[in-house]
């Protein structure tokens, strides 16, 4: 059966969703090791969450890249997810949802997130047909998900090298076995509508 195009998949509990993010070593380690983010943590920018390990190995290559070594899962308050959700705006114009180029821009002015669907990733991070969530926040969210929303920061760069390994090798049974289990995410209803292409 094929996956729906426009889902939220995700680790998640009753009152938790876990997102991903790359950072330099000297802000990932000192997050996981406090469990919030620290000071030099810039909340007057956007940040990025995205529910999809492998849509965040394909953006950090399995954390090689300069500035995103240290790849931190992140659980947050589902209560917190869906406001930004609700109080989101899709980073592009869309006919049919916006009413017209204008309105889509001052959405994107007042919004304090913004949602991408990008192609999720396969094992060896090749694209997918369904697409994987990129959530931004800035502002107010990007405040309230270091200060308010963040439950838990744990650093998962040890798995991401290890899941990797396993790929090069050929191994992909065993590097399946190892990727953190997502699922759909119970979004209430409507909470997407104004977000699906």
């Amino acid at each position: 059966m094929s996956e729906p195009k426009y889902q939220v998949r995700a680790r998640h509990t009753d009152s938790t969703i876990t997102v991903y993010q790359a950072y330099a070593p000297g802000i990932g380690l000192p997050a996981a090791a406090e469990g919030r983010f620290p000071a030099a943590w810039k909340r007057d920018r956007m940040t990025w969450i995205k529910p999809s390990f492998l849509w965040m190995m394909y953006r950090c290559g399995w954390a090689t890249k300069e500035g995103q070594e240290t790849v931190l899962a992140v659980e947050i308050a589902r209560e917190g997810f869906e406001w930004a959700l609700r109080q989101a705006c899709l980073s592009h114009y869309e006919r049919g949802l916006h009413s017209d180029q204008a309105e889509w821009r001052r959405q994107m002015r007042q919004a304090p997130a913004r949602v991408q669907w990008d192609p999720e990733r396969d094992m060896r991070l090749r694209p997918l047909h369904h697409r994987s969530l990129q959530l931004g926040l800035s502002g107010e969210a990007a405040r309230r998900y270091a200060d308010e929303w963040t439950v838990s920061i744990t650093d998962v760069t040890p798995l991401a090298h290890e899941i990797h390994r396993h790929v090069r090798a050929g191994e992909l049974d065993a590097a399946q076995r190892l990727l953190p289990r997502e699922s759909a995410y119970p979004t209430p209803d409507g909470l997407l509508d104004h977000l699906r292409p």
